[in-house]
């Protein structure tokens, strides 16, 4: 558990330009000052993780949020009210005081308050805003307890170890930039939940590269072994002359494969997302040579779920690519 010690130490840590993971309700995040660019740089290099990509701030509260940004207009308000704090970021234009590394050199900055009590003491005792991705290098699987930054990291930096996460996926992140909210990212806090408080929305899921948000790559959240996904009303079939294992959102009937993870014995969505990412860990280090995904059902939560399944999927040679493109 955290203790008031182990506070104090990582807030040190953050105010001399240091890194820190800490947990949120949605995944680990690895944490630097975020109005210290050289600071942030660290995430990027520690991470490998490009530097187009930007990254989410975390904020104590609605009022620190304000402090970075030069609108923060009657729908975030209402948003803030009804999700904050909670699995929700949302993107709004920025004060100067925000470095570019921190938002890739775009306009806009993606802010949100987390749940998690020992984030929110960490933001509360440390008194300013902290820029963090996930705690893994860029492209993997998503850490969602300390042992896997451990794993992934060692002792590089100090680690707030919170348990494991308690949603499993990360925010959902919403552009409040135009005049129609635009839906970047899905994820814990759901499209229709969005909709009851603010109205319409429209839904932009990028895979071209060039990303406006966190978590648009096309390859992302990926284990090390390959990975095919299919249709949520599938029959899950191994293939032949491979050692193959399974990924079921829920219990089904299966035959031939060396392994089975099942996200929730019940086909609850909220259990999926919480075990989604450790259970994706867990095939990677198995025995075996390829994963057969299936996919939630494509709704609520599920849809999410899904993002977060296509994306695992995709081969990396799509990474490789989009990369090598930017960068030409």
């Amino acid at each position: 558990m955290v203790s008031p010690e182990n506070i104090r130490i990582a807030v040190a840590v953050l105010q001399e330009g240091g890194l820190v993971a800490f947990p949120t309700e949605t995944v680990y995040g690895l944490g630097a000052a975020a109005l210290n660019a050289e600071a942030v740089a660290k995430i990027f290099e520690v991470k490998q993780r490009p530097r187009f990509d930007p990254v989410i701030v975390h904020v104590a509260n609605a009022e620190q949020a304000q402090t970075l940004v030069t609108s923060f207009d009657y729908r975030a308000k209402a948003l803030a009210s009804s999700f904050w704090p909670g699995p929700l970021t949302l993107v709004l234009p920025r004060k100067d005081v925000v470095p570019d590394i921190v938002t890739a050199g775009l306009p806009s900055v993606a802010v949100r308050v987390p749940s998690h009590p020992v984030a929110q003491e960490l933001l509360q005792q440390f008194g300013g805003p902290i820029a963090a991705p996930s705690a893994n290098r860029f492209g993997s699987i998503s850490p969602t307890s300390a042992e896997h930054v451990l794993t992934c990291f060692g002792e590089l930096f100090p680690i707030l170890d919170g348990g494991p996460t308690t949603v499993g996926i990360e925010s959902t992140i919403l552009d409040l930039t135009k005049e129609t909210p635009v839906l970047l990212r899905p994820g814990a806090t759901t499209r229709e939940q969005i909709e009851q408080v603010i109205g319409a929305i429209e839904m932009k899921i990028s895979d071209d590269g060039n990303p406006t948000a966190p978590g648009q790559f096309p390859r992302h959240y990926a284990p090390r072994l390959p990975m095919m996904l299919i249709p949520y009303d599938s029959q899950p079939q191994p293939i032949p002359g491979y050692r193959c294992a399974c990924l079921l959102p829920t219990y089904q009937p299966t035959m031939g494969f060396h392994e089975v993870e099942v996200l929730s014995s019940n086909n609850s969505q909220k259990e999926m997302a919480v075990n989604l990412f450790a259970a994706l860990r867990r095939l990677e280090e198995m025995e075996v040579d390829c994963i057969i995904a299936v996919e939630a059902v494509p709704e609520g939560l599920g849809i999410a779920i899904n993002d977060r399944l296509r994306r695992a999927s995709t081969p990396k040679v799509e990474l490789d690519k989009e990369l090598n493109t930017d960068e030409s």
